[in-house]
């Protein structure tokens, strides 16, 4: 079996919208330019795509359906997810490598880093406005 027949139209949909893990996006770059045939399936799949032509799958793919919404992905930091959830979050992330998700988990990682920060400064404002806003409407 030749690389490029390992390499299966939905994978190259996702290679083109850029939603696998950085090693198998490597493996079909380096397949597409070794390929003629590989780049003819490519063209093809572009034309259906641009011709309204999708798939289930694409749809599911394109609208992130199976991506955990970010409050859950939060969840998974503070390890607060119950264990079922968690497990299919860490599949997600870990085997699926979705980059997307991925990238929101580094987000919401780094806003925790910077939490502190914000604590104190909110803090700070709050002390500076205590008593100078009008009791019970007045």
């Amino acid at each position: 079996m030749t690389v490029s027949s390992s390499i299966s139209d939905s994978e190259l949909l996702a290679w083109l919208d850029e939603d696998l893990d950085t090693e198998r996006m490597t493996e079909i770059e380096l397949a597409l330019r070794a390929s003629e045939e590989l780049k003819s399936r490519l063209i093809v799949l572009i034309q259906e795509r641009d011709h309204g032509t999708v798939t289930v799958g694409e749809v599911w793919r394109r609208q992130h359906l199976s991506c955990p919404p970010r409050h859950e992905l939060g969840s998974f930091l503070l390890g607060a997810l119950d264990s079922a959830v968690h497990d299919y979050v860490r599949f997600h992330l870990e085997i699926i490598g979705c980059r997307t998700c991925q990238a929101n988990l580094e987000d919401l990682k780094q806003s925790r880093s910077t939490a502190p920060d914000v604590l104190e400064r909110r803090q700070r404002i709050f002390a500076s406005s205590a008593g100078k806003l009008p009791r019970d409407g007045k």
